[in-house]
C-alpha cells in the first residue's frame, strides 16, 4: 500500500510512526525523530531527515540498529521468524530456495562474521544476485571492524531507501530502481523484429542459471515491459537468449538445418543496480552485434 507524502505530513505523530516505523529494522525511533521535522516537500527530504536521525544517534543506538537485523538465509529466515519485509526481500533474492549446501555455507559465513564483528552481515539483497551476494559476504569478512561498521550502516540506509521508495509517493522520489530492456532489429528487412522469443537468465555459476524473465518482442521489436524494472537490477552476470532461428523460420526465410545462428546468447554483467541497461540485438541469419544502449 502506497502512502502519500502530503498525508504523512498531516498525520498525527503516532500515525506517522505506525506508517514508517518498520522502514528501519526494529528502530521506530528513526521515524519518531523524523516526525518532528515535518513538513516534507519531497520524498528525498523525508529520507534525509531519517538518515540524519541515524547519524545523530548515540553509538549504542546505532550499534543496536545493526545487531537487530536478521541474518541472511539463516535458520530464522528459513522458519519465517523474521520481519515480513526482510523475509520478502530475502525471498526475492532467491535465498528461500538455496540448497542444503548453500544454507550450510551461509550458516558458516554468518557465524564467522558475527564472531568477528559482533553483529549480523547486512546487505541490501535486492541490489545483488546470488553470486554477487556470496562474493561480497566473503570479501567483507576481511574488513577492519571500523570499516565494516561503516559498510553495514551504509547497507542499512540502502535497505531503508528501497523500502521508503516503495512505500511513499510524492514529489522528489528516491532513485532506488534500475531497468534492463532489449529490442531486436532485423538487418535483412531493415525493420524491428516482431515475435522473437527472449529469455533472460541470471548466471549463478558455470553450472547454474536462474530464469529471470521470458517475453516476446512486439511490433516495435521491443518487449512490452522491461525484462527487469521497478526495482534495482541485481549485480550479476546475465545471459540474454534470442530465438533468432525460429523468428526467421516463421518469416518464411529459407535456412540451412541446422541454421548458422539459431539461439543467440549475449552474456553481460550488471554493476550498477540503479542504472539503465539496454541490451539490443541487431541481427541477420549470418551475423549479429550488440551494445549498451540508452
Amino acid at each position: 500500500m502506497s502512502l502519500d507524502l502530503a498525508s504523512l505530513n498531516a498525520a498525527t505523530p503516532a500515525d506517522f510512526v505506525a506508517a514508517l516505523g518498520a522502514v528501519f529494522e526494529h528502530a521506530s525511533w528513526v521515524a519518531e525523530a523524523a516526525a518532528g521535522r515535518r513538513p516534507f516537500f519531497r520524498v528525498t527530504d523525508l529520507f534525509a531527515a531519517m538518515r540524519q536521525a541515524v547519524e545523530a544517534a548515540p553509538a549504542d543506538r546505532r550499534l543496536a540498529l545493526l545487531t537487530n537485523h536478521p541474518e541472511l538465509a539463516g535458520r530464522a529466515a528459513r522458519a519465517g521468524a523474521v520481519a515480513p519485509d526482510s523475509l520478502a526481500e530475502q525471498a526475492a533474492a532467491g535465498l528461500d530456495r538455496l540448497s542444503e549446501a548453500e544454507y550450510a555455507r551461509f550458516e558458516a559465513l554468518n557465524a564467522a562474521y558475527r564472531d568477528r564483528f559482533g553483529f549480523p552481515f547486512i546487505l541490501c539483497v535486492k541490489r545483488h544476485g546470488r553470486a554477487s551476494l556470496l562474493r561480497t559476504f566473503a570479501a567483507r569478512l576481511e574488513s577492519t571492524p571500523e570499516a565494516e561498521r561503516r559498510a553495514a550502516e551504509a547497507e542499512v540506509l540502502r535497505i531503508a531507501a528501497v523500502r521508503l521508495d516503495a512505500l511513499v509517493t510524492g514529489e522528489g522520489p528516491l532513485q532506488t530502481t534500475g531497468r534492463l530492456s532489449t529490442h531486436v532489429l532485423d538487418t535483412v528487412t531493415g525493420r524491428p523484429a516482431a515475435g522473437v522469443a527472449v529469455e533472460l537468465a541470471e548466471i549463478v555459476s558455470e553450472s547454474e542459471a536462474t530464469i529471470v524473465a521470458r517475453a516476446r518482442t512486439n511490433a516495435e521489436g521491443r518487449t512490452d515491459a522491461p525484462l527487469i524494472g521497478g526495482r534495482p537490477v541485481p549485480i550479476a552476470a546475465y545471459a540474454l537468449r534470442f530465438g533468432l532461428g525460429d523468428y526467421h523460420r516463421a518469416a518464411g526465410l529459407a535456412l540451412p538445418e541446422p541454421p548458422f545462428l539459431d539461439v543467440v546468447t549475449l552474456r553481460f554483467g550488471v554493476a550498477e543496480p540503479e542504472g539503465h541497461y539496454h541490451v539490443p540485438l541487431v541481427a541477420s541469419p549470418w551475423s549479429y552485434q550488440t551494445y549498451r544502449g540508452s
